[in-house]
């Protein structure tokens, strides 16, 4: 069992709403969550085939012996999205807050129904798997890098290898079929197979196109599916007239690095120390840590990358209070002042407006070099400090 970090704005929304509505991953902890959080609420999950059968055959029925005050936790509820209609009625007649919490693993197919039926009704939070911080468990880099962070491969100790093969056959036969009418899933698996070894680039739909043998309108349409679906998301480039023209294509990450690094065919840590990726799985470990903390505090994704068409670029740039924060992420563990150069160009671009940036490595050595702060990668959070 781990302390969710999310835990403080759950308990703020549901003070404050009367459906709360918390989606992510598959296995990254929402049932736990919720459970662990609001033992009394009486649970029902709609995977259950008896449970959604019996809801769908009358739904106004079993809302109706629902203690509104007590509330009630439904479980993976984009099974039967029509419950939320009975919903919005309940809660327009009795705004009692906290009475629903409801799940999903399905994004676009939650997201469309609450906004066709809970608009201003629902708090959405999202929930990915662990992060380091939430973890606290010494591992070296490449353990990470390999096991990811579902809870499960911690909480019983399973193998990271045979967890994400399982992971990703259930995702393929299961969530892709429901969410298209997809006929050869083995191309889909050859899409899946190259975005992760295009971590940490701009996409390019032609070649991919090329090497799956399908189209790109068809490429551009499974790759909204993989980031629908919590498999893998796209980093925005930071828009802004600096000078120089920017490159406008979004960078492609996974949403946990232990399955990008299963689809690279990554299967042990001495492979992963010599593997080519290496560098990107690290990248894409560490932009997680941003992501989840945001999305813990009950907060959109805000944060960028930059890029001009000279390659000048900045792993990361995150808006805050009207200031801007570049950071550069580096697999190696051995500082060298060469690492800061991004840094100190963007820093140069932008004047005051980037009063401190910041280097994550592997590294122990934390110095602070002009207005550079070095960090080891497990103290990523520390970012955040002053939130």
């Amino acid at each position: 069992m781990y302390n969710r970090s999310i835990q403080d704005a759950l308990e703020d929304v549901m003070r404050q709403y009367p459906v709360v509505t918390i989606t992510g991953p598959r296995q990254s902890g929402k049932t736990t969550l919720v459970k662990t959080n609001y033992p009394n609420k009486p649970y029902f999950s709609l995977e259950n085939p008896d449970v959604c059968a019996m809801i769908s055959a009358d739904p106004r029925q079993f809302l109706n012996n629902i203690d509104l005050k007590k509330g009630v936790v439904l479980d993976e509820v984009h099974k039967y999205p029509e419950l939320l209609s009975y919903i919005q009625g309940i809660v327009d007649e009795n705004r009692i807050s906290g009475s629903f919490i409801l799940t999903g693993s399905h994004h676009f197919q939650l997201t469309a129904a609450i906004t066709q039926s809970l608009a201003g009704r629902t708090a959405i939070l999202e929930l990915l798997p662990l992060s380091l911080n939430e973890l606290k468990q010494a591992y070296s880099v490449d353990e990470y890098l390999l096991q990811g962070f579902f809870p499960a491969i911690y909480q019983y100790e399973m193998d990271p290898v045979v967890y994400a093969r399982n992971y990703i056959k259930t995702y393929l036969e299961r969530d892709v079929r429901q969410v298209i009418n997809i006929q050869d899933l083995q191309a889909f698996q050859r899409l899946l197979k190259l975005c992760a070894g295009c971590i940490g680039s701009t996409i390019n739909r032609e070649s991919l196109s090329s090497d799956v043998g399908i189209s790109q309108n068809t490429i551009k349409k499974w790759i909204e599916v993989l980031d629908t679906s919590y498999i893998t998301f796209q980093l925005k480039p930071y828009f802004e007239n600096l000078g120089k023209r920017i490159i406008k294509a979004p960078k492609l990450y996974f949403t946990d690095v232990g399955l990008a690094s299963y689809l690279l065919e990554i299967r042990s840590t001495d492979q992963l120390n010599i593997d080519k990726m290496r560098g990107n799985l690290f990248e894409n470990m560490i932009i997680l840590e941003i992501i989840k903390h945001q999305y813990n505090q009950g907060k959109d994704i805000d944060i960028y990358f930059y890029r001009d068409s000279h390659q000048n670029e900045v792993d990361v740039i995150l808006p805050r209070n009207n200031k801007l924060i570049p950071i550069e992420i580096k697999s190696t563990a051995t500082f060298n002042a060469a690492l800061l150069k991004n840094i100190q160009s963007f820093q140069k671009l932008v004047g005051d407006r980037a009063p401190l940036g910041y280097l994550i490595y592997s590294g122990d050595m934390e110095p602070r070099i002009g207005k550079i702060q070095v960090l080891n990668f497990k103290n990523t959070y520390k970012i955040f400090h002053g939130d």
